[in-house]
């Protein structure tokens, strides 16, 4: 089992930047893939973003490509998520997650496969 906790969210103008962080608590961080998905209201949780155990393998998701970038510090246990040029649409409840993963280059779109969440932090872009 691995504790995450979200920090970063807040209230931002469209077309601007927000970083969010996710920290981890134990000592096997480096055995899981992470990922972030989104929940908007009235909507389904989406899948963002994720990386690989090793780092050397990140997903996104279409809607966010080439605007948002996943990072991570095993050193650190974190994982962070920048997001650039954000749009209305992205306004959701941000949640890290983590896959207890034995291959080092997997990550996963599939919220089933994760079974550690953290609460969540709401990210709001205004027009």
């Amino acid at each position: 089992q691995v504790q995450l906790v979200e920090s970063g969210g807040g209230l931002v103008q469209a077309g601007g930047s927000l970083r969010l962080s996710c920290a981890a608590s134990g000592r096997t961080f480096s055995s899981y893939a992470m990922g972030w998905f989104r929940q908007a209201p009235g909507k389904e949780r989406e899948f963002v973003a994720a990386i690989s155990r090793s780092a050397g393998n990140t997903v996104y998701a279409d809607s966010v490509k080439g605007r948002f970038t996943i990072s991570r510090d095993n050193a650190k246990n974190t994982v962070t998520l920048q997001m650039n040029s954000l749009k209305p649409e992205d306004t959701a409840v941000y949640y890290c997650a983590a896959d207890l993963q034995r291959d080092p280059v997997i990550a996963t779109m599939r919220w089933k496969s994760y079974d550690n969440w953290g609460q969540g932090t709401q990210v709001t872009v205004s027009s």
